[in-house]
This record gives structure tokens, C-alpha cells and sequence, in this order.
């Protein structure tokens, strides 16, 4: 009788609950807990969603009545889009801190993000999307290079990979292209150069509009490839597509700069799904494409081919190859009948560029506080780390011991760390391959990389003769 009671009274424990704890209690109070937490938690999430919309709306719509960084005070009426009405304008510290609210909404978002809804979450990201779209040209001037090198192509008809926009000074193109580019060969694939051929003819403010049309869809179709992909590596994405379509540098930088790394993303998004899929020979021709349209896509296709017998190993990497070589000759003959052995001026100008830095990188931050010389040479040794890093993430994965997208999640990350030029908007490189990953450390450095890249954009903002640190700020 004594044992029945006490097994009774022990099987009416709880073992999730503290010593003596019984079951029905105890659940109770953690169901009641745990909904509670959720609920607040999906309160937070909504918060921090419509924080971000709204904060990107307001940089948006103030745009076109707010000076230097947003947007550059040369601009023509027409290229100030369709808030150019709007008498709202925002000093520079409100600049700055719309920026740091909305990163801070961003990341309060992808921490509740599996709380909301998917319906909640593509709306937000759609709608912020269109009305930084609607916007000008935010924080950047590169849109008006890419079409600087089209026209040097088609309406001059010099090769964009062996002149500046120097050629065409006569152009009323020419004011709007930044200072930095104006002798600089273009640095992009040619396959971007041959696309953005067919805006050529059209007016600045037609092509300008076009090209972040460009940004903004592939924007939200790598978004779709980020679902679509996570459910293949059994995953929740709502998580990963916030991480990616809800970032500030991507949206603002990314979409309201127009650039072609968002186009860049969809090939290589796209390739990794495909491989996901087992549609290799697919996969292969999209990682082509998408480096022929910046080489920095080049970075997967090791990490594709070093993949495990998870994916189907020798069969796997034949198809991956023949898909690739296949596209690559495609490219490499329209190449050459397009811009002849000028093409190959593109790798001098890559590195003529990482060569001469930006205040946003590791050795040019370094350039700036000790000097040219010293930045030089910790370039170079963040150059050989990189190596190192890859040839050393590249043999754990051929090994089997790192999952590939992983392996080249840390690879990009450890390139965004030791490139001698960085900008803002290179974040989005690393995103789609972390909303993919496994290892959760790669999130929290995600967002570390993302923190740091806008806070240090955030200061070359401030005027010349400022100091952080004691250190002067050269914007």
C-alpha cells in the first residue's frame, strides 16, 4: 500500500518543474508563462516591423529636401522622385538617428521573427522596399556610374573597361558621377555592362529609376529564394528573410542606391537553391551568371563543389562543372566579340581599387589613423588571413566536417573583415548565405558585421574636424 501511494505521488511530479512541483500546476503555469512571453514577444516583433517601415519611409520621403549624405544636392528635380513635393527635411543628426532606430527596430524584429506571421513579415519587407523605391538615389552615386559606363559603350563608343567616365565630359551625365570614378575603368562583370547597355539612351532620371526598379526586385526575389531554400535545409524562414529584407544597408543602401550586388544576389541565391534542389547543371550556369555580373560571386563555387555526399558528391560536382563551364565559355565569347582583350583590364582596376581602400574597412581605417604606408601593410596581412581562412574553411568542408553553406558563410564574413574596400551595402553578400546556415554564430556575426558597417558610416558623415576618440573623421 505504502509503494502504491508513493508511485502515485511520484508519477504526479513534474520532471520539467522544481522538486515536489505536480503536474497539472505546474503545466499551467508554464503554458500560462510561455503565452504570455510569446504574446509579448510578438508585440515586440510588430513594434519593431513597423518601426523599420516607418523610419525607412521617413529617410525616403525627407530625402529630396535633406542635404548631403541622403542625397546629393546637384540633383535635377526630376530625379528627386515622387516625394520630391514633400516639404519635410531632416537635419543630419536626424539622419543619423532614423538610421540607428531603424537598425535597432531591425534587429528587434529578426529576434521575434518567428512569432509573427509569414503574411506580416513579406508585406512589411514589400512595402518598405516600394517606398524606398519611390524615393531618389539614397547615400550613393553609383547609379549614375553604371550608366556613365553604358554610355561610354554604346553612345561613345570607347570600352568601360579601359576608360573613365573621363571620355564622356560633354555629357550632362558627367556631374552626377562621383569624384572617385570619373578616371576609373568599371569594375563591374560584363554582363552588367552589357545589360545596363539598354539603358544607355535613356534619361538620366528614366535609367536612374530603372536601375533601382532592378534593385528592389531582385531585393524581394532573393527574399522568395531565401523561403523556397530554407525549406529545403529544414528550416523556418521567417527568421532568414527578415535577417536579409528587412537590414537597413540592404533596403536604404542596397535598394535606395540602385546597386547591382542585389542583382548579383539573385544568381547566387538562386544557384543555391538549385543545387538544394539537385539541379546542378542549373545551379552552375547561375553562379556564372551572377559572377558575370560581379566577380564577388565567384566566392561560392568552391564551397558548391567541396559540398558532401549529402548532396550527392562525384555525380553532383560532374553537373555542377559542365552547367559552369558550359555558361562561362557563353560569357567569356560574348566577352571578347563585345569588348575585345579589354576585359581583362578588369582585374588590374579590382585591384587598383582594393589598393586605395575606404575609410569603411579594417586597413583603411588603419590608413587613416597611422598612415598610408601602415594600411598598406596591414592590407596585405588581412589578405594572406583571408587565404589562409578560405583554403582552411574550404578542406573542413571537402572533409565533411563543416556544412558548405557554413563553411562559405564564414568565408564571406571573413572577406567583408579583411577586404581593403568595403561599403555599406556589402553586407548583403553575407546575408542570404546565413539565413541558410546552421551554425547560429554566423547570425550573431551577421548582425555584429551589419552594427559596424553602419556605425561607421554613420561617422564619415560627420562634418571635417570631427573626432571619435580623438581620432579625426574624414568623411
Amino acid at each position: 500500500m505504502a509503494a502504491d501511494s508513493e508511485q502515485v505521488i511520484l508519477s504526479s511530479m513534474s520532471i520539467n518543474g522544481p522538486l515536489g512541483a505536480t503536474t497539472q500546476p505546474s503545466g499551467f503555469e508554464l503554458k500560462t508563462s510561455a503565452e504570455a512571453a510569446r504574446t509579448r514577444s510578438s508585440r515586440l516583433g510588430l513594434a519593431g516591423l513597423a518601426g523599420a517601415v516607418l523610419l525607412g519611409a521617413l529617410l525616403s520621403v525627407s530625402a529630396a529636401r535633406t542635404s548631403v549624405p541622403v542625397l546629393p544636392a546637384f540633383l535635377a528635380p526630376s530625379i528627386e522622385g515622387v516625394f520630391r513635393n514633400v516639404d519635410l527635411h531632416l537635419p543630419l543628426y536626424g539622419v543619423l538617428a532614423s538610421l540607428s532606430l531603424m537598425f535597432v527596430c531591425y534587429l528587434i524584429a529578426v529576434r521575434s521573427a518567428e512569432r509573427l506571421s509569414a503574411r506580416t513579415l513579406l508585406i512589411a519587407i514589400a512595402a518598405l522596399n516600394a517606398i524606398i523605391l519611390l524615393g531618389p538615389p539614397l547615400f550613393s552615386t553609383d547609379i549614375f556610374s553604371y550608366q556613365g559606363y553604358a554610355r561610354e559603350w554604346i553612345s561613345y563608343g570607347t570600352s568601360p573597361y579601359l576608360n573613365g567616365p573621363t571620355v564622356i565630359q560633354l555629357d550632362p551625365l558627367y556631374t552626377y558621377i562621383g569624384a572617385k570614378w570619373i578616371s576609373t575603368p568599371t569594375v563591374y562583370g560584363p554582363l552588367f555592362t552589357v545589360l545596363s547597355g539598354f539603358l544607355a539612351h535613356a534619361s538620366i532620371a528614366a535609367s536612374m529609376f530603372w536601375f533601382k526598379v532592378i534593385a528592389a526586385a531582385s531585393s524581394m526575389i532573393t527574399v522568395a529564394l531565401i523561403w523556397h531554400a530554407s525549406r529545403l535545409r529544414g528550416l523556418d524562414p521567417r527568421r532568414g528573410v527578415v535577417l536579409f529584407g528587412l537590414n537597413p544597408l540592404v533596403i536604404v543602401y542596397g535598394v535606395g542606391g540602385g546597386h547591382n550586388d542585389l542583382l548579383m544576389l539573385v544568381g547566387t541565391t538562386a544557384a543555391i537553391w538549385a543545387l538544394l534542389a539537385h539541379r546542378e547543371r542549373t545551379s552552375g550556369a547561375l553562379l556564372m551568371l551572377a559572377t558575370a555580373i560581379k566577380l564577388t560571386a565567384g566566392l561560392v563555387l568552391p564551397f558548391a563543389l567541396a559540398a558532401g555526399p549529402e548532396l550527392g558528391a562525384e555525380k553532383r560536382r560532374h553537373k555542377l562543372l559542365v552547367g559552369a563551364g558550359v555558361t562561362a565559355a557563353a560569357i567569356a565569347a560574348m566577352s571578347f566579340a563585345l569588348f575585345g582583350l579589354g576585359i581583362f583590364n578588369l582585374i588590374p582596376t579590382l585591384h587598383l581599387v582594393q589598393t586605395e581602400g575606404d575609410w569603411h574597412s579594417l586597413p583603411g581605417f588603419v590608413n587613416v589613423v597611422l598612415g598610408h604606408v601602415v594600411g598598406q601593410i596591414v592590407g596585405i596581412l588581412l589578405g594572406l588571413v583571408f587565404v589562409y581562412a578560405f583554403v582552411k574553411l574550404l578542406r573542413r568542408v571537402w572533409r565533411g566536417e563543416m556544412d558548405w553553406l557554413d563553411g562559405l558563410g564564414w568565408a564571406t564574413l571573413i572577406m567583408l573583415v579583411t577586404a581593403s574596400s568595403v561599403l555599406p551595402w556589402y553586407v548583403a553578400w553575407l546575408l542570404p548565405v546565413v539565413a541558410l546556415c546552421t551554425d547560429r554564430r554566423l547570425w550573431k556575426w551577421a548582425l555584429i558585421i551589419s552594427g559596424l558597417l553602419l556605425f561607421t558610416t554613420m561617422l564619415s558623415y560627420l562634418p571635417t574636424g570631427d573626432t571619435f576618440l580623438g581620432i579625426p573623421i574624414v568623411p
